[in-house]
């Protein structure tokens, strides 16, 4: 792939597109956002609420402490602070500026205000939609596909935004798992040092945060407690650790992926552990990186970007991905890595995000790095074996029926669980 190439470039805006900031789970974040630029839209001050989301949407926002909000949780609270002191013109971390005013603010709303919360029924799994009522008027804005997608921002029952696109049919960026591996050898580090870089700073904070414990269930504190500072056990901690301090309201941004804190994190933190262990170079570690990233992307694209496949499971195999080419493995080594990951933990469901997520991405860490070391000591799952299949595209587009279509019912029923809890 030669750096003036059309899909080089493309490569390079896919890191620059995916690998944004934001604070705090990005589903009830998406909420506040929508909720913050209703507000914006609307004359008059806010008399009722009503929120509309996905099972999906419903499924993450429901047990994730939402930054800046004195330890609040769910969609109530995230569409009362987005409303209160959210600033839509930072999108993903659009409550990342709020006081103690914009917190009273939000109390004052969530004892004052009627939020009617109703369930969306459709194909699209990140579907959500405010709508603000006040004395002179109405207001709606509308999220769909991607956390920041707005396609609908509606004023008095007129459309002030629509976007017509196709939005349930969602194929990814059509990324190959050869081209990936193609572009991580030959990418000009200038091109994506910013991005990567900034992935590498803001993870590696919120990850030595979450250490410090205090957060949801301190897995990642719990994991070096008891088994050590070995480099496997501290790729998984620090991947761990993130998760505790981000679904434990830690008010420090990551750097997604796929949409995704937890993602973003898994992806990034082990490579990072084991560059620190191995002491890699710099280039080393970003072409490790953009193997991990991609790879994950690469996954997503064909599962969705919600599902009851939890994305845990996609980051884990990219990050034992990034992590086998630190350890001197090719091509051949990184495509086997995956598959014998995905061969391991691909049951793994997502039921919300919550302080168990960081024991899922440990798991998914560990059988990435378990991966690569069945593969370097001769072994791995072969064709017919459960899930896997003759090639990894093949893997891959079986898991990804598997979580679009055969999970289906299953998602509905984990929904239908957590909602009469």
């Amino acid at each position: 792939m030669k750096q003036e190439d059309e899909k080089y470039k493309r490569y390079i805006k896919i890191l620059e597109s995916e690998l944004v900031p934001a604070m705090g789970c990005t589903e009830p974040i998406a909420v506040a956002y929508a909720a913050a630029y209703a507000k914006k839209v609307l004359d008059g001050d806010v008399r009722t609420v009503r929120i509309y989301a996905s099972g999906n949407v419903i499924k993450n926002v429901k047990s994730v402490t939402v930054p800046n909000t004195g330890g609040q949780k769910g969609i109530a609270a995230a569409a009362a602070i987005g409303i209160a002191a959210g600033r839509s013109e930072l999108k993903l971390e659009v409550i990342s500026e709020v006081d103690g005013e914009g917190i009273e603010e939000m109390k004052r709303l969530l004892a004052e205000v009627p939020f009617e919360i109703y369930r969306m029924n459709g194909s699209c799994a990140l579907d959500l939609a405010v709508e603000l009522l006040s004395q002179n008027g109405q207001s709606k804005v509308r999220i769909r596909k991607t956390h920041e997608n707005i396609v609908l921002v509606e004023k008095d029952g007129e459309s002030v935004l629509k976007v017509e696109e196709e939005l349930d049919n969602d194929e990814g960026y059509g990324l190959e798992m050869k081209e990936i591996y193609d572009f991580a050898m030959c990418a000009d580090l200038d091109d994506v040092r910013a991005v990567l870089q900034r992935q590498i700073d803001y993870n590696y904070a919120i990850a030595k945060e979450g250490l410090k414990g205090g957060y949801g269930a301190a897995i990642g504190r719990v994991l070096l407690d008891t088994y050590g500072d070995s480099p496997e056990n501290r790729a998984k901690a620090l991947a761990a650790a993130g998760s505790d301090a981000r679904m434990g309201g830690c008010e420090l941004p990551v750097i997604i992926n796929s949409g995704s804190g937890n993602q973003g994190m898994c992806a990034s933190l082990p490579v990072i552990a084991y560059a620190e262990e191995l002491h890699s170079s710099e280039e080393q570690l970003y072409r490790a990186l953009i193997i991990s990233n991609l790879t994950t992307l690469y996954q997503k694209q064909f599962i969705g970007r919600l599902s009851a496949y939890c994305g845990a499971v996609s980051a884990g195999a990219g990050a034992g991905a990034g992590i086998t080419y630190l350890l001197g493995g090719d091509y051949k080594h990184i495509c086997h890595t995956i598959v014998n990951a995905l061969a391991v933990t691909s049951g793994i469901l997502c039921d919300g995000a919550k302080p168990s997520c960081a024991a899922k991405i440990a798991s998914a860490v560990d059988a990435g790095i378990l991966g690569y070391k069945m593969y370097k000591e001769g072994h791995q799952f072969y064709r017919g074996e459960g899930i896997v299949s003759s090639s990894i595209e093949n893997t891959m587009e079986g898991i990804g029926k598997i979580a679009r279509d055969g999970m289906k019912e299953c998602d509905n029923e984990i929904i239908r669980l957590m909602l009469e809890e």
